[in-house]
């Protein structure tokens, strides 16, 4: 009877779970360690909603979308707008894979290439940290993304507590720092597999992002150790929907 009953809750703790709690659903981990479910991205990598950055890891993607102006305009609205130039990079162990460009006809021959904006150097690093909007030119008001680039987590911390005077930060050390222009949009995305089909959603994406309400069958998986592992949760209950989405993530529905 001792062992049958062992054998059970070992069971019970190799699967997550999302449980029902006041003032706040949680997540328990097969470890049996339970999350809030609004702190599962602080978790995985730090991450705040609102914050001004995030910490990028592995299995995630950087999206950066350079426009391109004609010479003389401003580089804001769309007098004078040509188009865009799109990269993609892939978050891997040892830096960042450059996945893909799709470049557009007749960029101007001065500007930059959108897979230049980040250089060669900076791609071989082991942490990352993305800045949303830094304010790097007080005389004009300019903003623009940020990503730092170090070898450990202290050497990451130490570059971010200088965010007074990014653009000084950037000319230092300019391996490990870029900020991208006004015109640059960079973003986090992360790829998931829904009924069978990988998938690009955006880094702090929900599972009611991708389920319909109410759904006849439900199934999901998460990465625990190397291993897909399943989620246990009802998904009749939206607030049990409202869990952050990993890379990784694995959802059957219908």
């Amino acid at each position: 009877m001792v062992i049958g009953l062992t054998f059970t809750v070992s069971c019970r703790l190799r699967t997550y779970q999302v449980i029902p709690r006041v003032p706040e659903y949680v997540l328990r981990s097969p470890n049996a360690k339970e999350i809030p479910l609004s702190d599962v991205l602080r978790e995985y990598n730090g991450f705040v909603r609102g914050g001004r950055s995030v910490d990028l890891q592995e299995q995630m993607e950087v999206r950066i979308e350079n426009a391109y102006y004609e010479k003389g305009f401003s580089r804001k609205g769309l007098k004078g707008y040509l188009g865009t130039e799109v990269a993609r990079y892939q978050v891997a162990r040892n830096g960042l894979r450059l996945l893909s460009v799709v470049p557009m006809n007749g960029r101007p021959e001065n500007d930059v290439p959108v897979q230049n904006l980040l250089s060669a150097a900076e791609l071989t690093f082991h942490y990352y940290r993305l800045y949303f909007e830094l304010l790097y030119d007080r005389k004009t008001d300019a903003h623009g993304s940020a990503i730092f680039a170090a070898n450990t987590p202290d050497e990451l911390n130490q570059l971010s507590a200088h965010l007074d005077d990014p653009e000084a930060l950037c000319q230092k050390f300019p391996a490990q720092c870029t900020i991208f222009p006004e015109a640059c949009s960079v973003s986090v995305e992360m790829k998931i597999v829904v009924n069978g089909k990988s998938q690009m959603i955006t880094w702090g994406s929900l599972v009611l992002s991708v389920v319909g309400r109410d759904p006849q069958q439900f199934e999901m998986k998460r990465l625990y150790r190397g291993h897909l592992t399943q989620i246990r949760l009802d998904a009749h209950d939206q607030n049990q929907l409202t869990m952050p989405l990993l890379p990784g993530d694995q959802i059957t529905w219908r």
